[in-house]
């Protein structure tokens, strides 16, 4: 289960279609990619079950051992695992790896309880690095970019991972992390940075404030956005090029798996191609647990490969998406993730129809007179559950027509998305801004005893 090589992330190297795509690993055919990964399928379960008591005593309970994975769909054999597996064994019941053996921890906020540890060994960061060095050049970045790093550094994964994978890259790395917004902005003019890594939100509000100090950003030297952390809309990538004047990107990944690099866009920006030589990729029905064809949107379940220090089988991230292994015109072979659309316990059900924030999102992203920025309210009403959308006017709107715009969108939610909403239109700058993922949903519905 070695780690690829620099080489093998595709950079400098030549074929017929694009010169930095790696004929042997991003191309190859699907018969020696599912063969590549029944062999470091039974690697990784082996690992599992070696060494992590609670997949041992699962995979147990099933009846299943690494030997008996004949053929890919096999996995199916195998146990789910869950967020909350690592917080009922925190902090390292789940590693595969004694601390002493570990060349990094990371770890989630634990905002509501305690949180998720994730730990690597120097393999696992190496491989890390290597995969997001191929994301990076997937999505348009190049070795000599300046690439500026606006993602969080810390306990949080984002920033080391981005970092890590432009430096394997061979580019010049910005570690700017979030914060100090209106040094981001001349440091981007000064540094004349190419590319951009920053969640969705927090690019917008880059974009906002350079606005604000008079800078235009699409003058800039930036072409190439890589965002992620956050489900993000179609019409949130079109405010970001338009304000930005760059190309976004759609990157996915979960610290639990690795971190950022699990599945990027191409250049052709038709789906995240998914790292198939270190993941196995599943969708799966939220309810009954069945896997569901390509093409039906479901729940991601993803099982690692390749890493030692946290083995993760069929690990249930609640993301929703889709995939297809059709043909991509990139020329890489690699499973696609279509748009993750929410997750499935972001979603609300509200009078009985099921809601994801990114279809709000999508209502409001672009409309006239109102920003980028919004926050869902829900509250309990009874038995029923009401929402109600936060937005904010754009600079210069009169106050006076704030009702008219809470109508009209209002108005939109409900012929798009299907629900009745009170908007509340505010003054520019009221709506919270975060320097890593957005809080979109405030939900203050009494919790379950």
């Amino acid at each position: 289960m070695g780690a690829i090589t620099r080489a093998e992330t595709g950079i400098g190297v030549s074929n017929s279609r694009h010169r930095y795509l790696h004929p042997l690993l991003e191309t190859m055919s699907r018969d020696e990619l599912e063969a590549l990964q029944l062999e470091r399928l039974r690697d990784s379960v082996r690992n599992a079950y070696d060494h992590v008591p609670t997949h041992r005593v699962r995979m147990a309970a099933t009846g299943i051992h690494a030997d008996d994975l004949r053929t890919l769909d096999d996995v199916k054999r195998l146990p789910f695992s869950v967020k909350s597996d690592l917080r009922d064994h925190y902090p390292f019941g789940m590693f595969a790896r004694p601390c002493n053996q570990l060349a990094r921890l990371h770890a989630s906020s634990g905002t509501t309880g305690k949180p998720t540890v994730v730990g690597y060994t120097q393999q696992d960061i190496d491989t890390w690095a290597d995969l997001m060095a191929r994301s990076l050049v997937a999505a348009g970045a190049r070795p000599g970019d300046v690439v500026h790093n606006a993602y969080g550094y810390g306990l949080f994964t984002g920033g080391l991972g981005a970092h890590y994978g432009a430096e394997r890259l061979g580019a010049v790395v910005v570690p700017m992390s979030g914060g100090s917004t209106e040094r981001q902005v001349t440091l981007i003019m000064d540094f004349g940075a190419r590319v951009l890594c920053a969640t969705p939100s927090y690019a917008l509000a880059i974009a906002e404030v350079a606005e604000a100090q008079g800078v235009d950003l699409r003058k800039s030297a930036l072409q190439v956005g890589l965002f992620g952390a956050e489900p993000w809309s179609e019409a949130m990538r079109r405010e970001i090029e338009l304000r930005l004047g760059l190309k976004a990107v759609d990157i996915y990944g979960l610290s639990e798996i690795m971190g950022p690099g699990v599945a990027c866009e191409c250049e052709c920006r038709n789906g995240l191609h998914g790292w198939e030589d270190h993941f196995l990729f599943e969708v799966i029905d939220p309810e009954s647990g069945s896997v569901l064809p390509d093409g039906e949107a479901g729940e991601l379940v993803i099982t690692t490969l390749t890493k030692q220090a946290l083995p993760m089988l069929r690990y249930r991230t609640r993301d929703i998406t889709r995939l297809t292994r059709a043909a991509c015109d990139c020329g890489r072979s690699h499973v696609r993730l279509l748009r993750i659309t929410g997750r499935d316990d972001d979603m609300l059900i509200i009078r009985g129809v099921n809601v994801y924030p990114s279809q709000i999102e999508a209502v409001l992203i672009g409309r006239h007179a109102i920003a980028p920025h919004y926050q869902i309210v829900v509250q309990r009403q009874g038995s029923l559950d009401e929402v109600s959308v936060e937005v904010e006017a754009q600079p210069g709107v009169p106050p006076e027509s704030f009702a008219q715009i809470a109508h009209d969108v209002a108005h939109h939610i409900k012929s798009l998305v299907g629900i009745s909403t009170d908007v509340v239109v505010k003054l520019p700058g009221a709506i919270p801004r975060s320097q890593g993922k957005a809080v979109r949903v405030r939900d203050l519905r009494p919790k379950q005893a």
